[in-house]
Parts: structure tokens; C-alpha cells; sequence
């Protein structure tokens, strides 16, 4: 479905993978904040497909390679595991950790270790999942909240300087009508995503009504840790 969904024009296809556009965007607002030259930690890197987005920071990308069997992790700085990091204290200006969080069994240990490694006045993107379904199976062990992101993020240390919902109810109801084609065998799924291509392409239209986005498929925070 997903191949499918990527013959879309451009501006549909950020229209359908709304979640997957927010994260690009805030990505690279987020590097576009950073001085050259300063040192960025990828916490979750996988394939390192945000390197890019820094090509003026020193960029180190870290995974414990075992999300996805077919990935390759040859490309990282370092394989390991995201509770127990190999650098020193205060090593990095930055991090992102973008929809990883869920896959690690201590999550609260793992945002610990982040604020360990930055600087004072170090900032963090963080991007979880919320409405989403299991994925990268068996490592997929949770989903947050707004508040559950605030909880975890105070007790580790950091300040919580925004976390917003990547879209609402009607954007949420748009991506499963979508994604239901997975369960047709060809050319059935093709006839699932024309019978819903309309109200699919319409619903986020009115994703406005929904004020407070407790529907959402996932949560798109920036955390800092205080200057001393």
C-alpha cells in the first residue's frame, strides 16, 4: 500500500502521509536552528535517512540494528544500545530520536541517557507514535500521550519547550481508510483505495473541527536541557 501511496503526485502524497511530512518538516527546522558545526546525535538512526539534513553539523548516528532485518546499519557511527550510550557526558549540542522511543524497553532510562550526553542548553526532537499501529515486530512495546511525553521528558530532565499532535481525528480516520487496502489481495486493494481515494483526499479538510487533536497519530516534541 505504501508503494502504492508513492505514485501519488507530491502534493498528495504529503497530503495522505501527513505524519510522515511533519516529521520531514520538523526535522529540517530543527537542523535549520543548529550553528554549524555542532555536534548532533541521531538516537535511533536506522539507515540514517536524516543525515542529510545535516550537512553542516557533525552528524553521529546511532542504532542497536534490530529493527528491520532487511535495513542496512553499515552506514552508522556506532551500534548500541540506546540505555546505555559510549560517549562521555555533555558530548552533543543536539539529538533526535524520531519514532524510536516506542521500540526501546525503558524509555524513561533511554531520554536519561540523552540528557546525560547533551551540553547544557542541548536540545532534542523527539517524535512518537500515538495512534499507530504495531510495527517492527517483536520490538514495538509502546505509545504516548501528550502528558506521557511531558512525565517521562521532566523526569529525565528536560524542559518540554513545545509537543505538538501530528494532525487530528479527520487525518487519523483518513490514513486507516487508506490503509485497509492491506488487507486485499491484488487487484482487490487497488479497488479498496479508488472506492475511498475521495473521502480519504477530503476528510483532512476538516481536521480543524478537532481543537484538541487527542486523535492523532503521533506527537512531534522539542525538549531542552536547562543552561547552567
Amino acid at each position: 500500500m505504501r508503494a502504492i501511496l508513492g505514485l501519488l503526485p507530491s502534493p498528495l502524497r504529503r497530503q495522505v502521509l501527513h505524519f510522515e511530512a511533519r516529521i520531514e518538516e520538523a526535522v529540517a527546522a530543527f537542523a535549520a536552528g543548529l550553528p554549524p558545526q555542532a555536534i548532533i546525535l541521531d538516537a535511533g538512526a536506522g539507515e540514517g535517512a536524516y543525515k542529510s539534513y545535516f550537512p553542516a553539523q557533525r552528524y553521529i548516528g546511532v542504532d542497536l540494528g534490530i529493527g528491520d532485518a532487511a535495513w542496512n546499519y553499515r552506514g552508522l557511527d556506532a551500534l548500541a544500545d540506546l540505555e546505555a550510550l559510549p560517549f562521555r557526558d555533555a558530548a552533543f549540542d543536539a539529538s533526535i530520536n524520531v519514532v524510536t522511543l516506542e521500540h526501546v524497553r525503558r524509555p524513561a532510562t533511554v531520554l536519561a541517557e540523552l540528557r546525560r550526553v547533551l551540553k547544557p542548553g542541548g536540545r532534542l526532537l523527539l517524535i512518537v507514535p500515538h495512534e499507530w499501529e504495531v510495527h517492527q515486530p517483536p520490538n514495538d512495546y509502546f505509545r504516548f500521550t501528550r502528558y506521557g511525553v511531558a512525565h517521562l521528558a521532566r523526569q529525565a530532565g528536560f524542559e518540554v519547550v513545545r509537543c505538538d499532535a501530528a494532525g487530528g481525528y479527520f487525518r487519523l480516520v483518513s490514513r486507516r481508510l487508506l490503509g485497509g487496502g492491506q488487507f486485499f489481495p491484488m487487484p482487490l486493494s487497488l479497488l479498496w483505495l479508488a472506492a475511498v481515494a475521495i473521502p480519504a483526499l477530503l476528510l483532512p479538510l476538516l481536521d480543524g473541527l478537532d481543537k484538541d487533536k487527542n486523535f492523532t497519530l503521533g506527537y512531534i516534541a522539542e525538549l531542552h536541557v536547562a543552561s547552567q
